[in-house]
């Protein structure tokens, strides 16, 4: 049986080991790995007749649903590059994703496709949008040069052959937010999603008879490893978009799940509600990501599925996943984030490049065969992460002539004597809330916009449930007397995620204090609000 090398080959190496075995899950509806892999190959061959060339970018803004995974895997089969867009983010956040790589192929539903409409002018290397369903409502005017294709036309209509691709090539481009406002499309290869696949899944013991359920946005690194890591087991996936936790607790229940994925808010609010005593029986384990588990919470979750094994995880998107913590060593360092998971190593480095000693804090540093691309379109924030690894350092030999790139994290670590590893903190001003990581710049960039402030500043506080809240002290506009704070909330929800509105916006008396660079002081403030001087 050949192996994957590349990201559709998960679908088709499966397919051609036993067609017959359940692939994806939604609602009432489950595609085999023979039905799926032919949808792949028809959505490859249907967007090249459409035009894609080699490398352009196919942007995907759905929910979770067989047409997203379709599209997902079908893309880079097409030698194109799959670009998933969160499907919370509101129509202007998602247009600034299109525009920013230059996105030739849309793939979305007539509703979003509506909403989405008026911003898409800006958008200029736009050229088809297929949309779900029936296609695009017939009164909906796009730009000049965009023409609609229903997606039933796409798969059943005229197919070419795909373009060729090797492991290197770009298959994704990720966005994440940026620790300076918009967000940054971290750029995968072919060979560092297969390779992540391949080194979870051996970690986890992913095996044919797994359901493994999909609670994470898709857009998501650790989302997408629910679909890679199965794929290359031959498992299932069940696709989930919750409403209430309590949803998710039913569907792990009917669904028989074997692996779950969450985020430490996610876990909280399970915790807090009954468990169907079924669950024990068929979930082999939980595994954490997006955060540090409290250890309250993984307390009650191994009280509720005493037979699932807890793996605690770290990673980061411009390296895929980094670390893991066995479930044998649990109970001995619930604090760790673990060691290094296969095919990776990780180095903690001093600011000179050179190794920590043993419980000296450092620079969580990634390198091997998962470290990405760097972002999409922008030199400088490369430059910050994505850096030559020095001579002698981990397995890097002195007499080797090519450079080699690592990922430099920005988190702070320490390794322990046995080479566990312990989170200490971010380097940044990165807000880490419900599992995402916010930008402050970009929640004051929104509030800006809606000319309810003079001056803000948004920055993280700690919280039970999301790991961090966004806090945001403002100042009334020029010419108001005071603050309009619900109005204000009411544009942020309006023109934010939900997961990005802000928690609470006190308002203050201006100016607010400047850093020697001039620059609005976040983290004085956060340290006034830390000391309820606010």
């Amino acid at each position: 049986m050949p192996d994957s090398h590349l990201l559709h080959e998960l679908v088709h190496v499966a397919a051609a080991r036993d067609g017959a075995t359940p692939a994806l899950t939604h609602g009432a509806d489950t595609l085999s790995y023979a039905t799926l892999d032919d949808a792949v190959r028809r959505f490859a061959g249907g967007v090249v007749h459409a035009g894609l060339q080699r490398g352009e970018r196919v942007g995907i803004y759905l929910e979770k649903r067989f047409e997203t995974v379709i599209a997902s895997f079908g893309a880079p089969a097409a030698g194109g590059v799959m670009v998933p867009i969160n499907p919370l983010l509101k129509a202007e956040q998602a247009a600034f994703i299109l525009q920013d790589c230059d996105v030739r192929v849309l793939v979305t539903s007539p509703e979003r496709l509506a909403a989405l409409a008026p911003v898409l002018a800006g958008c200029p290397a736009l050229r088809c949008v297929v949309v779900t369903g029936t296609g695009a409502p017939a009164d909906l005017a796009l730009p000049p040069g965009v023409a609609p294709l229903s997606w039933t036309a796409l798969l059943e209509g005229p197919q070419a052959a795909p373009h060729r691709v090797v492991d290197s090539d770009i298959t994704a481009i990720l966005y994440t937010s940026g620790s300076t406002g918009r967000p940054k499309g971290v750029v995968l290869s072919h060979r560092n999603m297969v390779a992540g696949a391949k080194s979870v899944a051996t970690y986890l013991d992913n095996r044919p008879s797994d359901t493994l359920l999909a609670a994470l946005p898709l857009s998501f690194d650790a989302g997408f490893s629910q679909l890679t890591t199965a794929f290359h087991a031959g498992a299932r996936v069940v696709l989930l978009n919750y409403l209430m936790p309590r949803d998710v607790l039913k569907a792990m229940a009917k669904e028989r799940v074997t692996g779950l994925t969450a985020v430490p808010p996610l876990y909280i609010q399970l915790t807090q509600l009954e468990w169907p005593a079924e669950i024990d029986g068929h979930l082999r384990y939980f595994a954490n990501t997006g955060g540090r588990m409290p250890r309250e919470t993984l307390t009650a979750l191994r009280q509720r599925v005493p037979s699932a094994k807890p793996f605690l995880m770290y990673g980061l998107t411009e390296a895929f996943r980094s670390t893991y913590l066995p479930p044998e060593e649990v109970d001995r360092r619930p604090d760790s984030i673990g060691k290094a998971i296969p095919n990776a190593e990780i180095l903690v480095l001093r600011d000179d490049g050179t190794e920590c000693s043993p419980d000296e804090p450092g620079e969580l540093v990634h390198r091997g065969a998962l470290v990405g691309q760097g972002y999409w379109n922008d030199a400088e924030k490369t430059a910050e992460r994505y850096k030559l690894l020095q001579p002698g350092i981990g397995g890097r030999l002195g007499g080797l002539q090519l450079p080699e790139y690592a990922v430099f994290s920005g988190d702070t670590v320490r390794r322990d004597a046995e080479g566990f590893l312990y989170f200490i903190g971010r380097r940044d001003e990165m807000i880490k809330t419900s599992g995402y990581r916010v930008s402050p710049t970009e929640v004051e960039e929104v509030l800006y916009a809606t000319k309810l402030v003079g001056e803000c500043a948004a920055f993280g506080v700690e919280h039970a449930a999301l790991g961090q809240a966004i806090q945001v002290v403002a100042t009334a506009p020029d010419g108001s007397e005071a603050l309009d704070v619900p109005a204000l909330l009411a544009q942020c929800r309006v023109h934010m995620p939900a997961y990005m509105v802000p928690a609470g916006v006190v308002p203050v008396a201006g100016p607010l204090p400047r850093n020697p660079n001039g620059k609005i002081d976040r983290k004085l403030l956060a340290a006034r609000w830390a000391e309820q001087a606010l």
